[in-house]
C-alpha cells in the first residue's frame, strides 16, 4: 500500500497534524483521532503529504485515485525524457570508399535519432606504422558529418584504436554580414 512512501490513515504516528480538506482548504491543526474521524466521515483517506514540517501536513483525499494520478504523471514525465545512447561505428584504416559512405550513413541515422556516435578506427599488425592513414579516414568521416554533428571529444589514439565521439547538433556557422 505504501508504494509512494507516504503514510496513510493509521500509519501516521504523530499526535497532531495540520489538515487540508479534499478541496484544498486549510482545516487547521487537529489531533490525529479527529483528522481520521473527518476522513472516515467523508469515506476518504488521511494521507501525510509533508512529513518534514511541524506539525506534519495531511490531506483528506482518495488515496487510490491519488496514487493512480501520481504514477500516471511519472509515466508521462518518463515518456518526455530521451535516453542518449552512445552508438559505435567501427572502421579500418584501409576501408573502401563505398564502405566508408555506408558507415557514414549509419552514423548519420544514429545522430538523427539523437544518439551520440563513437567512431573507432582499429589498427592491426603493421598498420600501426601508418596511423596517419587512419587519421585521414577519421577526419573524412568528421567532415562528412559536420552538418549534423559536433565533435564532443577530439581524435585520440588509445592503444591500437583511434577514437572520436560525435554528438548530435551541427555547429552554428557565423554569418558574414
Amino acid at each position: 500500500m505504501r508504494k509512494l512512501g507516504l503514510r496513510v490513515n493509521r500509519e501516521i504516528r504523530t499526535p497532531r497534524v495540520r489538515v487540508i480538506s479534499e478541496k484544498g482548504e486549510q482545516v487547521g491543526v487537529l489531533s490525529i483521532q479527529e483528522a481520521l474521524a473527518r476522513a472516515e466521515e467523508q469515506g476518504l483517506d488521511l494521507v501525510e503529504i509533508s512529513a518534514g514540517s511541524n506539525p506534519p501536513v495531511c490531506k483528506i483525499i482518495n488515496y487510490g485515485k491519488f496514487r493512480y494520478d501520481q504514477t500516471k504523471r511519472e509515466k508521462e514525465s518518463k515518456k518526455a525524457q530521451h535516453q542518449v545512447k552512445v552508438k559505435e561505428v567501427k572502421l579500418k584504416p584501409n576501408i573502401g570508399l563505398h564502405d566508408l559512405q555506408t558507415k557514414v550513413n549509419h552514423a548519420r541515422d544514429f545522430l538523427a535519432k539523437g544518439d551520440k556516435v563513437k567512431i573507432t578506427c582499429t589498427f592491426r599488425g603493421r598498420e600501426m606504422a601508418h596511423t596517419d592513414l587512419g587519421e585521414k579516414v577519421m577526419e573524412q568521416v568528421c567532415k562528412d558529418l559536420e552538418d549534423v554533428a559536433t565533435t564532443e571529444s577530439p581524435l585520440k589514439l588509445l592503444g591500437r584504436m583511434l577514437i572520436v565521439v560525435l554528438a548530435p547538433g551541427a555547429k552554428k556557422k557565423k554569418d558574414p554580414s
